[in-house]
């Protein structure tokens, strides 16, 4: 009897000692928290990236960058496609997504995926999807593209082909004006950028897929065909999205997330610097993209400060 009540006791004592262990280091699941709250492993994050969307690199770019320097562990996905980023997303292999263009572009992911992840706000309200043409073509609106589309080559030039421009033009600007005759070439936004560099050095017309922000207008003369049947549908929001939770699990982000807005003149500066070829043509990178941001948040270190301002 003293034996059994002796081994009560120790077993009693080791349980106590193992309760002891977890309250001292009860600070949360992923162990210390920080001075606002976070547990250390709030502090790495990973950003989804579609590819070919310039406005969306950039401000990916830009954003590892400022929270680096914040002490945040920031990783970039590879850029991918809309559809495998989205899932990605609403997994939580990604914390954040910075190019979700709502209501209308994306309309189809968030309908399948916005369940399991959050909206943290618009960073910038006024991104019309457009079909642009060559300044000097002899059309002016969508209505008239179908009658000339031999001037064209009979071809409509887009971008990838699991992006949501790629679907409104499918579902519904092509049969809304009659233009299913016409060759829609999809393949990638570089394909697509080469084929207008091309067509305007050569003086030749062309029809592009684009959409506002883009650097292309910038760097081409270019006009937006009129859209009388709204078949592009209404500008959009581009919008910052976290996975399920995010606002709880970063406090801090949330909230400086949730004021960014990016105007439009500081934008195109940075997407110029980073996709616009040179005189020579050349085009910089990915690998170069880092440094090109640095040097960036250096010449704009006002506009960069006010990111993270309490």
């Amino acid at each position: 009897m003293k034996k059994r009540l002796m081994a009560t006791i120790a077993l009693g004592a080791i349980a106590a000692l193992g309760l002891a262990g977890c309250s001292s280091d009860d600070s949360g699941s992923n162990g210390a928290s920080d001075s606002n709250g976070q547990s250390s492993a709030s502090k790495d994050l990973t950003i989804g990236v579609f590819s070919g969307w310039p406005e969306g690199i950039a401000t990916s770019y830009l954003w590892q960058a400022v929270l680096d320097d914040k002490g945040y562990d920031v990783t970039l996905g590879t850029p991918a496609e809309a559809g495998p980023v989205f899932a990605g997303a609403s997994k939580g292999d990604y914390d954040l997504l910075f190019d979700v263009w709502l209501p209308n572009t994306h309309k189809s992911y968030w309908a399948k995926y916005g369940d399991d992840l959050e909206d943290l706000g618009t960073w910038y309200d006024n991104a019309p999807l457009t079909v642009a043409v060559n300044k000097d073509a002899p059309i002016d609106s969508l209505d008239e593209l179908a009658a000339h589309a031999d001037e064209f080559g009979n071809k409509i030039v887009g971008i990838e082909p699991g992006a949501g421009l790629t679907a409104v033009m499918k579902d519904s600007v092509i049969p809304a004006y009659g233009l299913d005759k016409m060759d829609f070439v999809t393949s990638s936004t570089a394909a697509m950028l080469a084929a207008l560099k091309g067509a305007t050095q050569k003086g030749e017309n062309i029809v592009v897929t684009l959409w506002k922000p883009q650097w292309a207008y910038a760097a081409f003369d270019l006009k937006d065909l009129k859209d009388p049947k709204n078949a592009l549908g209404d500008p959009d929001g581009i919008h910052v999205v976290g996975d399920k939770g995010f606002a709880e699990d970063h406090p801090e982000v949330a909230g400086w997330l949730g004021k960014f807005t990016f105007p439009d003149d500081l934008l195109a500066d940075l997407e110029k610097q980073m996709f616009q070829p040179d005189a020579d043509g050349n085009t910089p990178d990915a690998s170069q993209y880092p440094d090109i941001v640095k040097q960036w948040v250096t010449d704009h270190q006002d506009y960069v400060d006010s990111l993270t301002a309490a």
